[in-house]
């Protein structure tokens, strides 16, 4: 199986580098100097993105990814990679009989009054969903695994794993500044839950809880899942790029861009699991004013440490502190022999201020904040991997927003929402988990005698959370009774006059 998806994968590739040569041919043998650069540029751009749709839905979300990464790939292909869309031809339902036999029995039939068989609700390459009616009454969503996906995509990581691997060798220098296998593993745990429903409705459970604390954003319920078949409540509305302008009001809108915004922010900061592929498609608009999550089948998850740099990045942002933000940044990451730290805080300072306080119609602040990729790679700084799935859930969750309120500021929402997100990470540090951490870090300090004691209590002052503040000082670290302090102003900021 790896080999044949080895040799497939050879053959798309090798039949894109004929259309380069055929195209770069075609340039030389033109009288009139070949056809416009710009032409050129999007007909390779074009050809780069359906070969990636070809090759199946890993390749996809990895092209999604890299649009997201302007330190490595071109601007002209990104913006066609942006444009990567996980379709697929429509399989008659008879295909997905045997799937439905094996995974919910020979009488699978008798759990629903009905079931809608002709024309599925969508079609992706990993599996094909259908409206159905459960024998209760209740409406549902019936998604079933493509048959033989499943070994399609454990083949291609296997490929892209020998191929990273091809890379690090030819070009160690690259690989030290963007790891792209520590990449690759990062993407193949987050769609790890898409082969096994399971999961993905193990991952619904705790989305669902989180959005209670929000009115408009909502999350189906798992009904019935198995390894390649879901069952799940069914979400009306339809996706937000296809929301109209007189569908809601103005008031309706903004409230539910804001509310999607913080239940988003909350994923990175404070559960440190989040929707990494919330992208219109995934967000159903209800008339009610109510923004349905789903597909929760691609998911992220990062450690606390990178969670609090990158919200040290994103206040860094919001607040136009450019030293800030490069400091977070650097804690992301590994600086490598040849790393310009003062440089790249010196791009950083001349770049955050053309970004702050812009509106979603004015800026992209997904490609912005994936932007400092490029002066850190080029300031040789190694960037956790991380920082792609969270870029792209970023970029996405931004793209969302746009059609639904696109006069949103992502500043002034991560402004509000700071507050609740520092006190859920204060206690946080606080909690049992944490303080038996700094406890081990003490008794590991004792034993290994005096002089290992200030290394020590320096590393787990390292593994609070670090913030930054937006005045004028450059003392940036927190300790934890400034943190307080900083709760505190925050209160009395936000306290009504």
């Amino acid at each position: 199986m790896v080999e044949r998806r080895a040799r497939h994968t050879a053959h798309v590739l090798a039949r894109l580098g004929l259309q380069e040569v055929s195209r770069a041919t075609g340039r030389r043998r033109s009288p009139t100097g070949g056809v416009p650069e710009t032409s050129s540029e999007q007909q390779r751009a074009r050809a780069v993105r359906e070969a990636l749709e070809q090759l199946g839905p890993l390749y996809v979300k990895i092209g999604q990814i890299l649009s997201t990464r302007p330190d490595f790939v071109p601007d002209y292909i990104r913006e066609e990679l942006a444009l990567l869309t996980d379709q697929a031809t429509v399989r008659p339902f008879a295909t997905f009989v045997p799937t439905l036999e094996a995974e919910l029995g020979a009488g699978w039939r008798d759990s629903f009054s009905s079931f809608e068989t002709g024309r599925p609700l969508g079609a992706a390459s990993l599996a094909q969903v259908y409206r159905a009616t459960r024998r209760d009454g209740t409406p549902c969503v019936v998604k079933i695994q493509r048959p033989g996906s499943q070994g399609t995509v454990l083949g291609d990581m296997t490929v892209l794993r020998r191929v990273s691997r091809i890379l690090g060798r030819l070009a160690p220098r690259f690989n030290e500044v963007v790891d792209t296998g520590a990449m690759l593993d990062v993407i193949f745990r987050a769609m790890g839950d898409e082969l096994d429903f399971t999961r993905e409705a193990a991952n619904m459970k705790d989305a669902r809880k989180a959005a209670k604390a929000f009115k408009t954003v909502k999350v189906p319920k798992a009904l019935v899942a198995t390894p390649r078949v879901l069952v799940q409540s069914f979400a009306d509305g339809q996706a937000a790029h296809r929301l109209k302008e007189d569908e809601l009001s103005r008031k309706q809108r903004k409230r539910m861009a804001k509310e999607f915004v913080a239940y988003m922010l909350r994923g990175f900061f404070v559960d440190r699991v989040f929707h990494a592929d919330p992208h219109p498609g995934n967000v159903l608009v209800g008339h009610g004013g109510k923004a349905h999550v789903i597909d929760w089948g691609m998911v992220g998850r990062i450690d606390r440490s990178t969670s609090a740099a990158m919200l040290g990045t994103m206040i860094g942002m919001a607040y136009n502190d450019g030293p800030a933000l490069a400091q977070s940044w650097i804690q992301m990451g590994t600086p490598t022999p040849w790393s310009d730290i003062g440089g790249f805080t010196a791009d950083i300072a001349r770049f955050v201020p053309h970004i702050t306080d812009a509106s979603l119609a004015e800026l992209n602040f997904g490609v912005a904040l994936t932007s400092v990729l490029t002066y850190s790679s080029s300031r040789g700084i190694q960037t956790t991997p991380n920082v792609s799935i969270v870029g792209k859930a970023v970029a996405n969750m931004e793209g969302t927003v746009r059609h639904i309120h696109p006069g949103l500021k992502l500043s002034d929402s991560i402004r509000d929402a700071l507050q609740d997100i520092l006190q859920d990470m204060v206690r946080d540090l606080g909690s049992p988990e944490q303080l038996a951490q700094y406890g081990l870090h003490a008794l590991r300090a004792l034993t290994d005698g005096p002089g290992q004691t200030a290394r020590i209590l320096n590393d787990v002052a390292d593994r609070q959370l670090t913030l930054h503040n937006h005045t004028r000082f450059h003392d940036t670290r927190f300790s934890r009774t400034a943190f307080s302090l900083a709760l505190m102003a925050l209160g009395h900021r936000h306290r009504p006059t």
